[in-house]
């Protein structure tokens, strides 16, 4: 059935029911609390904002340097508070502003903490500030009636699903390529460190386990945001989502983010869906405790405001569309691969050594990343061409301020993607030092190497004998 434009636009703004979308702002309230508290609990506040004696800084945003420890260990504090007064609906604009700014700014002070997941907070939460999931259900409706509703516009669940949508339709998108649909990799390299695991251990060993799991994940982001979409699939689908993410918390260190697709793909649910789930419980009466008599849906936007939410959609499409812009082999050169949701899709490790020069010099001298930064900041700069150029400028910096002139800074530079043996990253004849970052092709990174990753399960069953 196809919809006319003004079809569309009707449905679009279309009354429905507020509580899924106030159920889903309590849920992501207490889990940006819960994170942030985290992050302070372990240890990472010192970790990866004051240990450092370098930080890595995104292309544009060079200016955001972390304050003093007290006031970062403040801003995580701030964070936890910001994400109880979100899902209490508790001045809750300036809350989720209060939260977007402090957990953006945080992730911009280095570039070697970003992680996709940490995005997509960010996204969610700087959405979060313009959407009306504070007019029911909140203490804000309580305190100023004049905001409460009982319904609101279709299109703020459907721009939520839309955010959700993005992430999987991308990641299913990068995983559409060689190394994951035809050889099984990364994951047979990670797979093989995991046999000591019970029960499912010698399973994740069998030769047929990686390509059958990659094939899983890759089904599995393609198409889980349709299943989620009808009513009837819905229930299955979120199991399956429980079950997929749960299964990936349990095999890899990968933090949050289970927690994060479990709650954001709640958006799915059917737009009444907490009233639903409290109306079936025998002991319950709906019409007084959940209901807003009388409330009328939420005030009509601006043909601005609808722009700019075109503009941002648009947006959201674009942006991991630019790294096809850039051609080759995006997991070896790493152009256009942040903020394009390409999620855990390849194992890149390296090693490097820097050859600096320097006027007066008789010969070159050699300098370690160690000697500058965290052993967390040089394994994610040792696989990274920009974190690469980013540390050479650093040291050509720091060689001028003890006083030597015409310093230029070489890397010797061996990575290995996807268990393919090591080949050079970066041209090692091109003074880095006279490099700028910016968004072209940069020439100075070497194509990436040829051939096809180890098929780890074919190499253990040749090693048996059992294939002639």
């Amino acid at each position: 059935m196809k919809l006319s434009t003004t079809e569309l636009a009707q449905r679009a703004f279309r009354a429905h029911d507020v509580s899924g979308l106030a159920a889903f702002r309590v849920l992501f309230g207490l889990l940006v609390a819960a994170s942030a508290v985290r992050f302070e609990l372990l240890g990472w506040v010192q970790r990866c904002f004051v240990e450092p004696r370098f930080y890595f800084h995104f292309y544009g945003f060079s200016w955001v340097r972390p304050f003093p420890p007290a006031v970062m260990h403040g801003l995580f504090v701030l964070m936890a508070v910001a994400g109880v007064c979100i899902a209490l609906g508790l001045l809750y604009r300036a809350a989720c502003l209060t939260f977007f700014v402090a957990f953006t700014y945080v992730e911009l002070c280095d570039v070697t903490n970003y992680l996709n997941h940490y995005y997509l907070v960010s996204l969610v939460a700087l959405l979060a500030a313009f959407l009306p999931l504070h007019v029911g259900y909140s203490l804000d409706a309580r305190i100023w009636p004049s905001i409460r509703r009982a319904r609101v516009a279709a299109w703020v669940t459907w721009l939520l699903r839309f955010q959700v949508g993005v992430v999987y339709f991308f990641a299913a998108i990068a995983k559409a390529q060689p190394d994951w649909l035809l050889h099984g990799q990364p994951l047979g390299i990670w797979l093989s460190s995991r046999g000591d695991l019970p029960l499912i251990g010698p399973l994740l060993q069998l030769p047929a386990a990686p390509l059958v799991m990659s094939w899983g994940g890759f089904l599995y982001d393609l198409s889980i945001p349709l299943w989620l979409s009808w009513r009837r699939t819905r229930p299955l689908a979120y199991l399956a989502v429980i079950a997929f993410h749960s299964a990936v918390g349990l095999l890899f260190p990968i933090g949050m983010f289970p927690f994060i697709m479990m709650v954001t793909t709640t958006i799915f649910f059917g737009y009444d869906w907490p009233r639903r789930v409290w109306s079936s419980l025998p002991w319950t009466r709906t019409e007084r405790i959940l209901s807003h008599a009388g409330a009328a849906p939420h005030g009509a936007w601006t043909r601005a405001a609808m722009a700019m939410v075109a503009l941002y959609v648009v947006a959201q499409v674009c942006i991991p569309l630019r790294t096809f812009a850039y051609g080759g082999n995006v997991l070896w050169h790493e152009q256009g691969m942040r903020w394009s949701w390409r999620v855990m899709v390849r194992e890149k490790n390296a090693h490097l050594t820097f050859r600096v020069r320097a006027r007066g010099w008789s010969h070159e001298r050699y300098v370690t990343a160690s000697s500058y930064l965290t052993r967390v900041q040089e394994r994610e700069m040792n696989t990274q061409p920009d974190l690469i150029l980013a540390l050479a400028h650093h040291v050509a910096d720091d060689v001028r301020r003890r006083g030597h002139r015409d310093v230029e800074v070489r890397v010797d530079a061996f990575a290995s993607l996807n268990g393919r043996p090591r080949a050079q990253l970066i041209d090692p004849a091109v003074d880095l030092a006279q490099i700028d970052d910016g968004l072209a092709l940069a020439d100075w990174i070497l194509p990436a190497p040829q051939g096809d990753p180890p098929t780890l399960g074919r190499r253990s069953v040749l090693a048996r004998g059992r294939v002639p």
